[in-house]
């Protein structure tokens, strides 16, 4: 029989990854279980094209700021502390952090899944941004050429042939889901 794992406060988190950063390593706080970003450059090339995307609308519309690996940590939530692979904070009302982490969640969280993550993670992980304040996840699945999108009342799976859009978060923004995808030949 496995012993469970013992569950981890912020505050012990904060501890651990002081010690971490010394090797570089990514790591994320969910409900009380440090998990381990392990990204891949195909991981990188997508956010890479989902940021450019970003910021040309948000040059136009100036609503927002997109952020890859920014880190949230809600202060009523003492077991998690999470990186989205990017973020999008809506400016008004708010400045970026100059030191630790946000203290609320982005309207936009986006996750591309790493080969080790099942859909079910990715999916309950989108879930919990949602139930704690984000408006708006994308999830990227770079095996299937899919994205599906969640807000708290709607989700929808986007093929390779459709249009993301920005919903009320991002009015006006769309980008081709082809787009997101690196052609690698």
């Amino acid at each position: 029989m496995v012993a469970p794992r013992e569950r981890v406060t912020v505050e012990e988190f904060q501890r651990i990854i002081e010690q971490a950063e010394k090797t570089d390593r990514p790591l994320e706080l969910i409900n009380g279980e440090i998990i381990e970003k392990m990204p891949t450059q195909m991981h990188a090339l997508i956010v890479y094209h989902l940021i450019i995307a970003l910021h040309a609308y948000l040059q136009d519309h100036p609503i927002a700021w997109v952020f890859p690996e920014a880190r949230y940590e809600l202060p009523n939530d003492p077991d998690s502390s999470f990186i989205p692979d990017i973020s999008v904070v809506l400016r008004e009302g708010r400045t970026p952090t100059t030191e630790g982490a946000a203290p609320y969640m982005p309207e936009l969280a986006i996750e591309i899944q790493s080969p080790k993550q099942s859909d079910k993670f990715m999916v309950d992980k989108g879930k919990m941004y949602l139930a704690k304040g984000a408006k708006l996840v994308w999830i990227v699945y770079p095996r299937q050429q899919l994205v599906e999108v969640l807000t708290p009342t709607e989700r929808h799976l986007l093929t390779i042939n459709d249009t993301l859009t920005g919903g009320d978060v991002l009015p006006g923004f769309s980008v081709p889901i082809r787009e997101i995808f690196p052609k690698v030949e």
